[in-house]
This record gives C-alpha cells, structure tokens and sequence, in this order.
C-alpha cells in the first residue's frame, strides 16, 4: 500500500464518493481554491462549481442551506474550516440537523458531514485551536467521529458520507501531513469500532485523534521499562464501542483516558464514569484521565507547549498507575 497524507486519504475518499453518487455535493468558504488546507485541491476541475461550492462567509447560511438540502434527499458536505467557526452555525447542526429525523416521526433524515477541523496546530491561539467533540457528544442524534491516521481518514469520511443521520467530523489539522498506508481501494470502516493501535498487557490507554501518536510514543518509552501498554484508539467517540474498551479493562485492570481536550467536562469523564460504574471491582488502580487545562490556548508556543498533553506525561501517569 502506498504512503499517503492523512489530507490526501480523505479528499481521494471525497471525490471516489462523488464519483459514486451524484447526489454528493460540497459546501464552504474557499473550497474552488483548494479549501484553506488543500483538503479539496483538483476537485472543481473534475466536479465543477455546481458540486464543488463556494460560499460566501456566512456560517449558518452555509449549515442553514445544507441541512434543508438534506432533508430533501443531497448529501452534502459541509466544510467550516476550523472548529471555532462552526460554532457561528451551532442552531442549525444542534437544534435542526440533530433533531430534525426525531421531530418528524423518522419521515425525514439529515444526511449530512459538517467537516471541523480541530486541535493545536502552529500558535494557531485561542479562537482556532479548540477541541469540541464533548459538546456533540452530548446532543442526541449527532454522530461524532474523530480519525487519527491516513487509512481511517478515508474509510471513516466514506462511512460518515455514507450515513443517513448528521456526522460531525473532526479532523486534527496537526495530522494534515501526516502520512501512512492507505488501500488503494478504500472501504468504509463501520462507525462506533475501535481500533487496537497497540496490543499490552500492563494497563490500557483509550484515546482518539492526534494523541493516539502521543500514546504510541508514550508506549515506546514505557515498553523499554518492561511496561508493556494497550492503546485503544475510539476512531468513534459517538457510537464508541464500549465492548472493546470493557473487554481491554478487564485484562489489564488499569485504565489511563487520554484527551487533548480541555480536561473538565471532557469525554473521557464519560468513558470514566462507565467504567466506574460497572468494573469498579474489578481495577486494580484508580481510573486516570489526562486533558489540557481549563484556560483558553495561548499564542506564545512557550505557554502552549505547557497545556498540551504530552508523549512523557502520559508515560509519567502510565507508570504511577503501575506503582500503585
């Protein structure tokens, strides 16, 4: 399998898609110059202006104006550019798109991919650098999905355009270069499936997004102790797939939620409490969770460097949960 660029997996995706169904479309600011990452670079050449759109600088109009479109049978996909922006158009995703297959007796649905891309990235700063997921976790009817590599970048986009109700899909901008293998025929990974990044004995680490390479250098580091971790990466942290973080827990019996998230209010605190609740008996050590602090991201790369979650403070946890 060739190497590709978690950027370059997911508009190869895109546009298979659009191949395949006529009735895919996407919407956002910049995207006839390539998007303001490139994620949609080439595409208007293939697909034209009527399926490739530009639109004006209005958040709402652009979500408004798509979920209608989907409620009348398109599935479009919506790119806000960062995170942050999206939260101009959070009415018509919360109180529209998620409610709208609910509110009409399933006599409609919301089809529709609101691409968000997240995370510290490059001093991006306070209004472009924050991670959400934990608030559409927390609305019914969203799905959430958060991919960390290449491969599921492009299976993950498949199934989320796939999906007959409204997926939230948060790309981490620090990935964009990254590169991995990627089929060159892609298929649509199922939705709410973990992935086992690493296989261990010793303790458990769930996480998702960008810190999934934190864990994984983390591992390194601790496997040279003789500490052997399991890293679970979500991919879906709406459906997450319980099952399998339940069946790793109980092997290790130490379980250590990692999040670039702010730390209060986080999904881990959820993944946390259902452990709590159903496996208490069962650990051997206090559940750990590790996210950023609750103050917005700094500028200055000094201070930002201090709220993310780092490979060593994640090893430093792992192993005072084995010390205790």
């Amino acid at each position: 399998m060739p190497a590709v660029t978690y950027l370059e997996a997911a508009r190869r995706a895109l546009a298979e898609e659009m191949r395949r169904d006529p009735d895919i479309w996407a919407v956002g600011e910049d995207l006839g110059r390539g998007g303001v990452f490139g994620q949609y670079r080439g595409l208007i050449e293939e697909f034209g202006p009527e399926r490739i759109i530009d639109a004006p600088i209005s958040e709402n109009c652009i979500l408004g104006s798509s979920v209608g479109a989907a409620m009348l049978g398109a599935r479009p996909v919506v790119e806000m550019r960062f995170a942050d922006f999206a939260l101009c158009a959070i009415d018509e995703l919360v109180n529209q798109a998620a409610k709208a297959r609910y509110m009409f007796g399933g006599q409609t649905r919301v089809p529709l991919v609101v691409r968000e891309p997240v995370g510290l990235w490059k001093s991006a700063a306070a209004q472009h650098s924050q991670s959400l997921e934990a608030w559409y976790v927390h609305i019914p009817g969203l799905v959430v999905v958060m991919p960390a590599t290449p491969a599921d970048n492009a299976g993950l986009l498949k199934a989320a355009i796939r999906c007959d109700d409204p997926v939230v899909y948060m790309e981490h901008k620090d990935l964009w270069g990254l590169e991995g293998e990627v089929p060159e025929e892609i298929a649509p990974i199922p939705l709410g499936t973990a992935r086992l990044a690493r296989a261990g004995r010793d303790l458990t680490i769930v996480t998702w997004s960008a810190m999934v390479h934190g864990a994984m250098e983390a591992a390194e580091t601790l496997a040279g102790d003789g500490i052997e971790a399991e890293i679970l990466d979500l991919r879906t942290l709406w459906p997450w797939d319980r099952e399998t973080v339940f069946e790793s827990v109980r092997r290790t019996r130490r379980v250590l939620i990692v999040q670039e998230a702010v730390r209060v209010g986080g999904f881990g605190a959820e993944i946390a409490a259902s452990l709590a609740e159903e496996l208490h008996g069962e650990l051997v050590a206090p559940i750990r969770r590790l996210g950023a602090p609750r103050i917005p991201v700094p500028y200055s790369p000094p201070l930002e460097k201090q709220v993310r979650v780092s490979a060593g403070r994640i090893a430093e946890t792992a192993r005072s949960l084995l010390r205790a």
